[in-house]
């Protein structure tokens, strides 16, 4: 059980947001900042030549965007999170996120990184294996936006593109919570079917 004491050293104690360094006091203001100082960065970021579709590849993305926003970008997280809304679970335990990162990334690469695979094989080896790497959330904040990335690199380097812009952050949510949840991948497939294009 979690001490009452406990202090979420991520959390600014004077203004109850995120520690940050656009200097912001309010989740607002954060949100902003997140949208002026990520996006620009997100434009610039391009696939090294020797991308690792592994935990090291995805920190690498997380701290390139994150930068100018947060000291602790880039960073495995040191706290359990989970979701605000009430009845949500919390993600994979701090202590397991090494191990299960490099068994994920171990089957991916046992999964040829999703090479050579029909449209509908792709789009479901793509649901369980985004399913796997959601549930261990490596970082505080901004694990969606360092994962659309990493997925992208391994869609593109496979053949495919995932049109994200046509993902609502409330599909996702809820298609990723009733993958972690129930096991059931249905809408995290019905939701990459969606917006799924071969490159061609």
């Amino acid at each position: 059980m979690a001490s009452a004491e406990f202090v979420d050293p991520y959390i600014d104690p004077t203004t109850g947001i995120l520690r940050n360094l656009a200097g912001v006091s309010t989740w607002a203001e954060l949100a902003q900042a997140e949208g002026d100082l990520v996006v620009p960065r997100l434009i610039r970021l391009e696939r090294p030549e020797k991308f690792k579709a592994d935990l090291s590849g995805l920190v690498s993305i997380h701290k390139f965007l994150f930068a100018d926003l947060f000291d602790w970008a880039g960073q495995i997280r040191t706290v359990d999170i989970r979701k605000p809304e009430e009845g949500s679970v919390f993600f994979l335990p701090v202590s397991f996120i090494w191990r299960a990162a490099g068994y994920s990334a171990d089957e991916l690469a046992a999964d040829n990184w999703l090479k050579g695979l029909t449209r509908r094989e792709f789009i479901e080896s793509l649901a369980h294996h985004y399913d796997q790497w959601n549930y261990i959330h490596p970082f505080r904040e901004g694990n969606g936006r360092a994962q659309r990335v990493f997925w992208s690199w391994i869609a593109e380097a496979a053949g495919w593109l995932i049109d994200w812009t046509q993902v609502l952050g409330a599909v996702n949510d809820e298609a990723s919570r009733l993958a972690a949840d129930t096991r059931d991948l249905t809408a995290l497939i019905e939701m990459f079917d969606q917006v799924v294009r071969p490159t061609a």
